[in-house]
Parts: structure tokens; sequence; C-alpha cells
């Protein structure tokens, strides 16, 4: 297949690698010319500008920053191939109405940055989401993009774009604040980044990545990402209410314990794989209930899915 990969950062120069290590005819772009002469020199091809790296292509991934989005959108006036994309806002990028538009999210970031720090495998195991809108999505579209994707190792997970933008508020944006008010221990405080250790280490990771970045995913992400972070602010306060407990040490146990839980039973246990029909019900329902696509049949009418495993002990 031919594909245009437009932006290459982190997610975006790792997609060029991946995709031309499976035999793809890749042609990338960047607006930085910099990014784009060091892409160059590592053997890809890139093109001066969108337009030419577009051209000829059927499929066009868009890996720039959200703000970016409109100015890139501008570019795929006419363009008849697929568009799919690496944001990891969908609702903003869905209101653009972008043509044969297949929406995606890689959860596969790290704290580094630049095209420097890309990695062909970096895809290997991750988890990508891939915005099925009933009766908006084209399911013979979804699924090609699909098939790409699963191509790169990674687990597809159907979601709408309503669905993913609440769940990575939970599980990404708002740990990203959470980690930018923890890494504030360390102002002034000499002492503190001497004993900070490995739960320091592990809840500030996501601290180190840009903070136009961090802003950019919160900031598009601003109402599910709001309504995610009151509940941990209201979880915070009770936890500080017990604190002011006779025995605060007693008050803290059940209420640490349901987490506990939780920490130790993730990430869930593949169950058995199995073959569902290409049905966007279906598809939906599974990507609702935590499963994933590991491949996707020669015909597209058949996926082979998986589900979390019940039943996990967690002690």
């Amino acid at each position: 297949m031919d594909i245009a990969v437009i932006g290459l950062g982190l997610i975006g120069g790792s997609m060029l690698r991946a995709l031309a290590a499976q035999g793809h005819r890749v042609t990338g772009y960047d607006a930085d010319p910099a990014t784009r002469a060091e892409a160059t020199a590592a053997g890809f091809a890139v093109a001066a500008t969108a337009a030419a790296a577009l051209a000829g292509t059927s499929l066009a991934v868009l890996a720039v920053p959200l703000p970016a989005l409109t100015t890139v959108a501008s570019e795929l006036t006419g363009y008849p191939g697929l568009i799919t994309d690496v944001t990891s806002v969908k609702g903003p990028v869905r209101d653009l109405a972008l043509p044969r538009f297949v929406g995606g999210h890689p959860m596969a970031g790290k704290e580094t940055s630049g095209f420097a720090a890309t990695d062909p495998d970096l895809f290997t195991g991750c988890v990508w989401v891939l915005c099925l809108e009933p009766g908006e999505t084209s399911l013979p579209d979804w699924l090609t993009v699909a098939a790409e994707i699963t191509g790169l190792g990674a687990r597809v997970v159907p979601l709408t774009a309503a669905e993913h933008d609440r769940v990575v508020a939970q599980v990404s944006h708002v740990p990203h604040l959470l980690a930018a008010a923890l890494a504030d221990q360390l102002h002034d405080n000499p002492a503190a980044a001497t004993l900070a250790a490995g739960s320091f280490r592990d809840g500030t990771r996501v601290a180190a990545t840009r903070a136009e970045l961090i802003a950019a995913m919160c900031g598009g992400n601003a109402t599910a990402v709001r309504a995610e972070l009151d509940q941990v602010l209201s979880d915070l306060h009770r936890m500080r209410a017990l604190l002011d407990e006779p025995d605060p040490a007693q008050a803290l146990i059940p209420a640490l314990r349901p987490a506990v839980a939780l920490r130790r039973a993730w990430p869930p246990a593949p169950g058995a794989p199995t073959e569902l029909p290409a049905d966007p019900g279906v598809l939906l329902d599974l990507g609702r209930s935590g499963g994933w696509i590991t491949a996707v049949a020669e015909d597209r009418t058949k996926v082979t899915a998986m589900r979390p495993e019940t039943g996990r002990n967690s002690s």
C-alpha cells in the first residue's frame, strides 16, 4: 500500500519506520525542516510538502498535534484515499468531518519525543483505539485500517469518539495532571529530590512529557477531563477526611483495599481468541467490554478477537 505519514514526531516517525518495515511504500512529511532532514538521513522517503507526500497514496496518517490538525486538514481537500490519525483526543477531530476518516489513537506514547525517539517496535502489543461511529464510519474502510494496524502487532479496540475521550481522560489525561502536581513537590525542596524513589518515579514519569503536548491533549478534551478530575478530587478529599479520624490508619484501610485489588488485577489477562463477525454492533460491544482485535480476515467478514479473562485472582 502507498501511505503518507504527515508529522514525524515520536508516533508519526515510529509509524514511518514500522510501515516501511512491513513492506509498504511510505512517504513522510514534517513541517520542521530539521525533522525532515533527520528522517531523510535515516533513509526514508520524505517530501518537501504535505501535498507532495499525499500524492498517489491510498492511506494518509495524520500524526500532528491537535492544534495543527485544522491546517493539515486543509491539505486533504479532494484526497481520495483513507484518512486516519493518532491524536489523543477524538471528538474535535471527528468534528472536522474529514472524508473517509477513521479516527485512531495508539496508547503507545512515552515521555520522550521527536524523530530521534522513534522506534519501529513501538506499537507491538500496544492498544490502539479505532473509532467506529454507528451510521457514520464506513465499515470496509474501518476494517482496512484495522488490518494495517494489527499488522503492526497492535491490539485494536473499537469505540466511539465520545467513549474514547471519556476513558482516556480517566487513564491518561488526568494522570498527566496528577503527575505534574506530584512533580511540583520537588520545587525548592532538595531533600525531597534526594529521598524520592520508586513511588515518586512511577507516579511522575509522564510529567516529563513536553508541557505543550500535555496541554494540547488535556485542553482538547477539557469537558471529559474536568468531569474525571472532579471525581479524583472528590476521592482525595474523602481520603483527606479519613486522616482526621481518631485512628486514621484503620480508617484508611477499607478505603484503600478496593484500589489495591483493582491494581493487582491490572493489566487484564487475555482470554482465548475467538472469531467474531465484522459487524459494527458486535465490534463496539467487544470494545466496550474491554476486548480487542488481533487480526482481520482477508475477506473482511470476520475478525480474531480476545476479551479479558474473567475471574482472575488478584491476590
